[in-house]
């Protein structure tokens, strides 16, 4: 390690390398946890080092190691690019199974064969028919869905250790289903991050095996850690300046094209989101429904494993053309640089909702949208959107979104962590 570590992280890796090489057999869940500043994947670093693993091949070959994973694309990807190969937990995990066009087709038939011969039907045999027309009805209202399957291919079988970071998010089913393969699991939790949106964090619920509580010297200089801390603990920030780049202020003292030069925008409902997104990128001069390739900020809404595109990833778009009333065709470029090879048809529900929200779009469009890419303005996006990635810079725009005050200390220090340097939180 470059960085000497003081005595409390110290114990921290003596306790993760007692634990992988003594105690893995009757604990297969080591949890790390700490807040911002504590210097968790340092830590990590370390035992791994001193343990003497590799992480593992990424196509499997070869021995075991360390695989690396997050609950985010966007997570995975961060991770990735710092230096450390990670996947997601899904696409670690499951394999997807998709109806195919045939059995569609072919529970329609049932469903309306069913549906018309109903008035031909003697009482005690219509009653049957309406059971099962019933039951066809649930049935195809979510055979668009794809399932996803444990895959029992996985290359979780053949590793020697598992790190999971960001886990805040990742819910009891996938925790369930990442411990079934038995392999042992080192997770780095945040227990002042939002929880998932649906249930509580399963990895975060239990005690930590190790607590970080010490800030490093270095992050605990940085007024972006302070102001953490403060809504961790449910303090109030001060209004005004707390370094020369971070600042609190009310919400009407930034316009939407002084956003624009912000940083990434954070807020907390979707409807917030929606008319911040429709605001600001009528002040950069994109008024457009739909993107029309002018350097427009994009973001991914869902994973495209296939066109290397992960949820939460930033895209630009180009040659830009209409392809009808569901969706546009564009060659894409990755905010990394790189290329996608070919045109690629992309969903218009999403900015549709810009201008009149449709709570049911999706599920209405479910036959075109089964291999459209899924796109929206990225200008805006929610807090939960933002978890497992950093920006230079960022704007919190605080729109209240709290049912209790343990809610909202969660929310903001999560939204308050998304910065690296500059952060302007609007109240």
């Amino acid at each position: 390690m470059t960085v000497t570590p003081s005595p409390q992280q110290a114990a921290a890796i003596a306790a993760i390398v007692e634990w992988y090489r003594h105690g893995r057999g009757q604990q297969q869940v080591f949890r790390l946890f700490g807040f911002a500043g504590t210097g968790k994947s340092t830590i990590t670093a370390a035992a791994i080092q001193a343990l003497g693993l590799d992480p593992m091949a990424r196509d499997g070959g070869g021995a075991g190691g360390v695989l690396f994973a997050a609950f985010t694309g966007k997570a995975a990807l961060v991770m990735t690019r710092k230096g450390t190969p990670a996947s997601t937990i899904h696409s670690l995990i499951y394999r997807v199974s998709e109806a195919t066009p045939e059995e569609i087709a072919r529970v329609e038939k049932e469903l309306f064969d069913l549906q018309r011969g109903l008035g031909r039907m003697a009482s005690a045999e219509r009653a049957f028919a309406e059971t099962q027309i019933r039951r066809l009805e649930l049935r195809l209202a979510d055979i668009h869905r794809p399932t996803f399957l444990l895959n029992d291919q996985s290359r979780v079988r053949d590793a020697d250790l598992i790190v999971l970071d960001e886990v805040s998010m990742v819910g009891p089913e996938m925790a369930a289903d990442l411990l079934a393969f038995g392999k042992p699991i080192l997770v780095l939790g945040d227990p002042g991050q939002l929880p998932p949106i649906k249930g509580a964090g399963a990895f975060t619920q239990a005690a930590p095996d190790v607590m970080l509580t010490e800030i490093h010297r270095q992050a605990g200089e940085s007024a972006i850690v302070r102001l953490a801390t403060l809504a961790r603990q449910g303090i109030e920030i001060p209004p005004g300046a707390h370094d020369e780049h971070v600042w609190k202020l009310p919400r009407n003292a930034i316009a939407p094209a002084q956003m624009l030069r912000g940083g990434q925008v954070i807020c907390g409902r979707n409807s917030t989101r929606l008319w911040l997104n429709s605001a600001i990128k009528a002040a950069a001069g994109f008024p457009a429904v739909y993107p029309e390739g002018r350097a427009e900020k994009i973001i991914c809404l869902k994973n495209r494993h296939d066109l290397g595109l992960v949820n939460g990833m930033f895209v630009s778009l180009a040659e830009v053309r209409d392809e009808g009333r569901l969706a546009f065709s564009a060659t894409v470029t990755t905010e990394d640089g790189t290329a996608i090879a070919g045109r690629h048809r992309f969903y218009k529900g999403h900015y549709d909702d810009h201008v009149r929200p449709e709570p049911d779009r999706a599920r209405q469009d479910w036959r075109e949208l089964r291999g459209l890419v899924e796109t929206s303005w990225g200008y805006a996006i929610t807090c939960h959107k933002a978890q497992g990635s950093q920006w230079e810079n960022v704007v919190v725009y605080d729109d209240g979104l709290s049912r209790t005050a343990e809610d909202r200390a969660r929310w903001l220090y999560t939204a308050i962590t998304r910065a690296e340097r500059g952060l302007v939180l609007l109240d």
